[in-house]
């Protein structure tokens, strides 16, 4: 008589686990992370008085789920590249651990609830805000990081619109402060983003990304662009203080930030070219929270 082998539980709890976090890896969450703390500081400078907590979790979760399917949906979009570079060859769709057919749908989902989400419990400009986001990242950014160049500088306004996003969801307009805020985000992306492309310059050429000028085969014109980027990012924070606005502690803060900002930045005319632009990368993520930080605590 056949018998059946039984089915182990732990061998089926390990597969559901694993195929859960394969569509977390999708949502990426580490650029959530920041998408999140930008959001949040924007709501909270936007907001007069004390912080409404609740329409501030309202305003984040909303983004957050857009984001998510944003992210989920540039994958299924890139999916083909993404099996050509190392650094992206084992996400779950190049690998092979979940169908396109499934991203997809994961992603409209997510996409589609945030919008919803953000419109029926925080406000229309909100929801449209953050649906423009998506748009603008999917359908101008994505298909031109393998046209031109100047995909950074047009990827860099759906980059900055969170602090639009939290802003609208506190006050439900946009005044000149907003508009700062989106300044400042949208000048960080250049050294950020420019140092991630010296980083994986080879990488993204294999998959016919065009991150770089193809005149800059030493890389030397783009960190002339990342030292710029960062003293025009630096100046523009101390924009609150000619209006003594702002305490001293934040000019202090700026200031001494900055200072640590531009160091790595200038040393990637010295130092060895990889390395020195992953300092330059660890100094941005280290620098916007405390900028973004500076503005929270000492907002007059």
């Amino acid at each position: 008589m056949a018998t059946t082998n039984p089915v182990n539980p732990r061998i089926n709890a390990n597969r559901i686990l694993c195929r859960l976090r394969d569509y977390y890896t999708l949502t990426k969450p580490e650029v959530n992370l920041l998408i999140l703390m930008t959001t949040s500081a924007g709501f909270v400078l936007g907001h007069s008085g004390p912080v409404h907590w609740f329409g501030l979790l309202n305003t984040v979760l909303g983004t957050l789920l857009v984001a998510s399917g944003t992210a989920t949906l540039n994958q299924f979009m890139e999916r083909r590249y993404d099996a050509e570079m190392r650094r992206t060859a084992n996400r779950p769709l190049p690998a092979g651990r979940i169908s396109a057919r499934e991203a997809f749908w994961f992603g409209m989902g997510l996409s589609v609830a945030g919008g919803v989400y953000l419109w029926l419990t925080v406000n229309l400009l909100t929801a449209v805000l953050a649906v423009s986001t998506l748009l603008s990242y999917l359908l101008i950014y994505t298909p031109l990081k393998r046209k031109t160049p100047l995909c950074t500088l047009l990827g860099a306004f759906p980059g900055a619109m969170p602090t639009l996003i939290g802003w609208a969801g506190a006050a439900n307009s946009l005044n000149r402060e907003a508009w700062f805020l989106f300044a400042v985000l949208f000048l960080w992306q250049f050294p950020h983003f420019l140092a991630i492309a010296l980083m994986y310059r080879e990488d993204y050429a294999r998959a016919g990304y065009q991150m770089l000028p193809a005149f800059d085969r030493d890389g030397q014109f783009t960190r002339y662009e990342i030292v710029s980027f960062t003293v025009v990012l630096v100046l523009a924070t101390l924009l609150p203080a000619l209006g003594s606005s702002y305490s001293l502690l934040y000019v202090l803060g700026v200031i001494a930030s900055g200072a640590v900002f531009f160091y790595y930045a200038a040393k990637m005319f010295t130092g060895n070219s990889r390395q020195a632009a992953a300092r330059v990368v660890h100094a941005s993520v280290m620098y916007l929270p405390v900028v973004l930080a500076l503005m929270v605590f000492c907002k007059p």
